[in-house]
């Protein structure tokens, strides 16, 4: 492996971590398991190290980066995973080097090995899984792990016999909504905490247009991990090596978008062909199918001109379809330039793939993440 990659997309942590088990690398995975109070990353974050000091993937701003380190040479070296808890929020300096975040992090340090390989391969098929590790108790050894499949069920791997029936439910939740939690069950073997790990695909981002402004779109939607599609109402300019972040470049006529992608409730879309013709017949095919966010560029008037195109056809744009058409597409962030109009319409999606309300932080009640009471 290369350096460390400190700000990679959980993707490429994905990827490297293949790479690393088909090589037969030395290397540690990184797991946040619990937070309480304030931390940069939260429970399921992964990082990964190798023997050589690099690695991919973050799991605090870099508050224990260097001692997690310190630490992965150990675990390669004993070959046995291990579970540490660093206790910031004290007043005084961590280590002397005031980076205190006000939080406890309890990390999982394991040896990455081939109980990981399921993991790997769900996520590349495009397919949830959630992941079951023991990470305390009398009642198996930490590391040891099983899986839960929406439609296969539980395969229990090397966990106790018995904690299936009680780790079911609270993976098949976590699988639907996303999230991770630790669990204590009680076995035949005695009791064990078993850290839940709900690991989905990348949200879906097909992006309809070919033009000079599509490409700090691709960019940033990338590194914010969405799996991104170019497609080209023009079969010229569905060039690949235009967009090299995309995961796919095709050529699709503006009439048949609904049936060339297969769209779920994690599907976003933007069109910016910059066509009006055929932006409209883009969004009357994206309106039948189950995408929550379709993104339309374009001033107001520009739609306003849309709708009563519609009108004159018959077709009726309904509550429901209004509600998920965003345009203009964006957030106001009061930028113009390609890159600024591109971090907008970014920031956008993150707010509705994460179900966020978009404001200040400094003017939010409550903790910036997700806890389990739904906050």
């Amino acid at each position: 492996m290369s350096s460390p990659d400190w700000s990679a997309p959980e993707t490429a942590v994905f990827d490297r971590i293949s790479d690393a088990l088909d090589a037969g690398d030395d290397a540690v995975l990184a797991t946040v398991v619990d937070v309480e109070g304030s931390a940069y990353r939260r429970p399921g974050a992964k990082m990964l190290l190798d023997a050589a000091g690099g690695g991919a993937g973050s799991i605090t701003a870099g508050c224990i980066e260097d001692e997690v380190r310190a630490l992965a040479a150990d675990v390669i070296d004993d070959g046995a995973p291990r579970v540490e808890t660093w206790d910031l929020t004290g007043d005084d300096d961590v280590w002397g080097l005031g980076v205190g975040c006000n939080g406890v992090i309890t990390v999982l340090l394991e040896p990455l090995d081939d109980s990981f390989r399921p993991v790997v391969a769900a996520r590349g098929a495009g397919d949830p899984i959630g992941v079951a590790t023991v990470v305390g108790g009398d009642a198996a050894p930490v590391g040891a792990r099983g899986y839960f499949r929406p439609g296969d069920g539980f395969d229990r791997g090397d966990l106790p016999e018995g904690a299936a029936a009680e780790l079911t439910d609270a993976l098949r939740s976590l699988v639907a909504d996303g999230g991770s939690e630790t669990v204590a069950v009680e076995t035949a073997d005695g009791a064990a905490d078993v850290f839940c790990d709900a690991v989905r695909p990348p949200p879906e981002l097909v992006v309809f247009g070919s033009g000079n402004d599509v490409a700090p779109v691709v960019e940033l939607a990338v590194l914010a991990d969405f799996r991104v599609t170019v497609a080209s109402f023009r079969g010229g300019d569905a060039d690949a090596d235009r967009f090299p972040g995309a995961a796919d470049v095709v050529s699709v006529s503006p009439r048949d978008v609904a049936d060339r992608f297969d769209w779920d409730d994690r599907s976003y879309v933007v069109v910016m062909s910059h066509n009006f013709v055929d932006d409209r017949l883009a969004l009357d095919a994206l309106l039948d199918t189950p995408a929550p966010y379709v993104g339309l560029m374009g001033p107001e008037a520009r739609f306003d001109e849309m709708r009563e195109a519609f009108d004159e056809e018959g077709r009726e744009l309904t509550a429901a379809d209004r509600d998920r058409i965003y345009t203009p597409i964006g957030l106001n962030l009061g930028g113009d330039t390609p890159y600024q109009i591109a971090h907008s319409i970014v920031a956008e999606l993150l707010a509705v793939a994460n179900d966020r309300t978009p404001g200040h932080l400094s003017q939010r009640d409550g903790p910036i993440h997700g806890r389990d009471d739904g906050e």
